[in-house]
Order: structure tokens, then C-alpha cells, then sequence
């Protein structure tokens, strides 16, 4: 059973995955523009975000800029009663000129599998890295951490950027991140104290007060989803508060 309190200094990073899409599976959306929930994604959301108002001890609610995770975090936004905070930095990987293309016709791919086995040394074409992947996200974790020390704390992301900060957590190797499975709307907890973080939970659907996740805080007023952008840090990349093309790797 959860403490009734938070271990002193100790952070909880919930990183929840954005609810499915109608082309989740299907293709790789990368961070093309335009792509929102599916009825089942929107309410599994709702789903997720009643379990983690039950917490009562949520301080922060981040998102991704891209619709699906933002229509996501909205969605958990008045069980929580938190504004939405746009984190620049959780955002998808860039798929690059691989954006749109259905997946049965990837993993016939050369490439796509050497993707899969090696994607330390991968680049999408026309796009991002893994390593530059793993170097923002892992960045964007730590500012979060910082920022929250000793808090509850929710991150709305995609599935690679969460690998990779579950990954890390667990000191595992990027070329095996594919053995790492994130679905939608699952919660992966990782706590940041003294020592090496301590992952409590991965690809859950059970409530986090079950996995070591503080409960029992006063439940805040709902709040209305206004989404705001998260505070400037040096070297980091600027960023509206409004919804921005966005593209997603689907697995």
C-alpha cells in the first residue's frame, strides 16, 4: 500500500502514453499535423485520468505539443485540477520522410529493421535520431524533476520518448528498447530521490496508489484544461502554447 505521504525529496514522474488514434497501429503518424483521439482514445484517457485524480497529490500536469497527447492530457486535466503545461521536449521522435507511411509496408524494410535492432545508430531518413531523441527527453526528465522535487508529477508523451525514459531509468541500453512495451493510455511511474531512480510501474492500467505512488492529498478544484507553455529554461527550444503540428512514431 501507497504512504500516506511522499518520501521527503523523492519525485514521482508519471508518464502516461497518449490515448489510440484512428491510425494508432496502422501508420506512422510521426508529428504530421492534424491527428486527434478516437472515441476509444478519449475515453480511455478519462480512464486514466480518473485513476490519477484518485490520487489527490498530483502537482503538475505536462503534455506533449501535439493534439493527441494535449487532447489527452485535457482529458485528465478536471480529475486532477490542473492546467495542461506544454513541455516542448516530450515531443514525438521525427519521423521524418517516413511520416504517414503505413507500417506493414515498413517493417518490410531493410532499414526498418535495423531500426529495431540497432536504433542507437539509426536516423530517420530526413529526421531525428534515437540518440538525439534520448538526449532531449532525457533532458526534459531532469528539468521536470528539478522543478517538482518531492511532488507528484504527470507527463503526457508517445511511446518512444517514454522508452526512452524508462530506459534510463533502468540503465538499459538504447538498442534494446524495443523490448520495452508502452500501450496507450498506460502509466509508467519512475521515482527520483537519493540513489538511481526506481521505476514502480510499467505499462500499467491498474490505480498507482497500488505500485507505491503517495495518495491520500486533498483533491484540487477541477480546472478548465487551459493550456499554458511550460517555463523558458536556457538552451531549450521555444515554444507556443498553441496546438503545433505534431508527428508520432505508432508501435
Amino acid at each position: 500500500m501507497a504512504p500516506d505521504t511522499p518520501d521527503r525529496g523523492v519525485t514521482y514522474l508519471l508518464l502516461v502514453r497518449h490515448g489510440v488514434t484512428p491510425t494508432t497501429g496502422k501508420v506512422l503518424p510521426g508529428r504530421a499535423p492534424g491527428l486527434s483521439l478516437s472515441d476509444a482514445g478519449r475515453a480511455e484517457a478519462a480512464e486514466v485520468g480518473r485513476r490519477l485524480g484518485g490520487l489527490g497529490r498530483v502537482r503538475a500536469l505536462y503534455s506533449s505539443p501535439m493534439e493527441r497527447a494535449l487532447e489527452t492530457a485535457e482529458q485528465i486535466a478536471p480529475f486532477v485540477g490542473l492546467p495542461v503545461e506544454i513541455e516542448p521536449d516530450l515531443i514525438e521522435c521525427d519521423a521524418g520522410v517516413w511520416t504517414g507511411t503505413g507500417l506493414r509496408a515498413l517493417r518490410n524494410r531493410r532499414d526498418w529493421k535495423r531500426l529495431l535492432a540497432n536504433p542507437s545508430g539509426f536516423r530517420f531518413p530526413g529526421g531525428e535520431s534515437f540518440i538525439e531523441l534520448q538526449a532531449r527527453v532525457l533532458a526534459a526528465a531532469e528539468r521536470l524533476v528539478a522543478r517538482h522535487r518531492g511532488e507528484v508529477v504527470v507527463a503526457v508523451s508517445h511511446a518512444d520518448p517514454i522508452k526512452v525514459v524508462l530506459a534510463g531509468a533502468l540503465g538499459t541500453p538504447l538498442d534494446l528498447l524495443a523490448r520495452i512495451e508502452v500501450g496507450t493510455c498506460s502509466l509508467n511511474v519512475v521515482a527520483y530521490g537519493e540513489g538511481p531512480p526506481r521505476v514502480l510501474t510499467l505499462n500499467s492500467f491498474a490505480d498507482p496508489a497500488l505500485v507505491g505512488v503517495p495518495s491520500g492529498g486533498t483533491r484540487r478544484r477541477s480546472a478548465s484544461g487551459t493550456r499554458r507553455t511550460a517555463p523558458h529554461d536556457p538552451g531549450r527550444r521555444g515554444e507556443t502554447g498553441t496546438r503545433r503540428a505534431a508527428r508520432m512514431r505508432a508501435t
